[in-house]
């Protein structure tokens, strides 16, 4: 049985810088980690510390992951982790959680919906969906940032609008003069590119969400009166993970543990808690 306070070594092999504050790590793993998208993974810089993160890159590659990591202004495990180069080792211990309920998504429409770097856990899933895209009604994707250098997966993002397997929306808060205003580039906050009829068959449809905690709270009653139904909405959450087992209690929320009974949750589950989006 594995142990699961011992991480497995991973190489770094490349480093993919998305922004002025964000990084996708490229990590070549000792042996095989089976994951679904939207678990996490606890990713330990050697001398420093661990941090959970969710990982970036498909579910179906289980020899490398691609970790995309946020620099913290006072985080020193993110900030070792920035700071590494390739061919030096980091520790992985998991993966935890459920992740996304995709066998449920089969069949019905999909919406998913990314801000910032919560784009990361989006991409993954976005990358399984797309891998058995024939299971799926459709497949929408609304993502979001504040400014067009802010934004992640560019490349990926720009073959996304032309790819006849999903229907792709991105917006910025603020444009310049690189972001070119039309059906598929739009200026103003998430909320404002969602849309009823967005989808077709919504009282089966399934939504997921991953973002700011300010932007998950204001896109609730908007995917709400486009009828979608409270146990369809997932949503990532993010709260301070230190163990990755529920045994720490850091990131509880009423009687829920997000990285042991989440950290991906059904509206249903987290609506009477105001502390979700803390």
């Amino acid at each position: 049985m594995n142990n699961p306070y011992q991480p497995i070594g991973a190489v770094l092999e490349d480093v993919i810088v998305e922004n002025p504050v964000i990084k996708t790590l490229v990590l070549k793993l000792d042996k095989p980690l089976d994951f679904k998208a939207g678990q996490f993974v606890m990713l330990t810089a050697p001398g420093v510390g661990e941090s959970p993160f969710t990982p970036s890159s498909s579910c179906f590659d289980t020899e490398k992951i691609e970790i995309t990591i946020q620099k913290q202004p006072k985080g020193k495990v993110t900030s070792a982790l920035h700071n590494m180069k390739p061919g030096e080792t980091i520790g992985v211990r998991g993966p935890f959680g459920y992740g996304y309920p995709t066998d449920k998504f089969k069949g019905n429409e999909v919406y998913v919906v990314g801000g910032g770097v919560g784009m990361a856990p989006m991409r993954a899933l976005m990358l399984a969906l797309l891998h058995e895209a024939n299971q799926y009604k459709s497949i929408i994707l609304r993502y979001g940032a504040r400014e067009p250098a802010l934004r992640i997966y560019k490349d990926l993002c720009k073959s996304w609008e032309t790819d006849p397997r999903l229907n792709a929306v991105y917006t910025v808060d603020l444009a310049d003069e690189t972001w070119s205003s039309d059906n598929q580039h739009c200026v103003g906050v998430v909320p404002t590119i969602m849309h009823p009829e967005d989808i077709q068959d919504v009282k089966n449809a399934f939504s997921v969400s991953c973002g700011p905690p300010i932007m998950l709270r204001f896109i609730v009653p908007v995917l709400l009166k486009m009828g979608f139904t409270s146990d369809h909405m997932y949503f990532s959450l993010e709260k301070n993970m230190s163990c990755g087992m529920g045994l720490c209690g850091h990131c509880r929320i009423g009687d829920l543990y997000v990285c042991r009974d989440g950290a991906d949750f059904s509206y249903e589950k987290i609506k009477d808690y105001p502390d979700a989006w803390a």
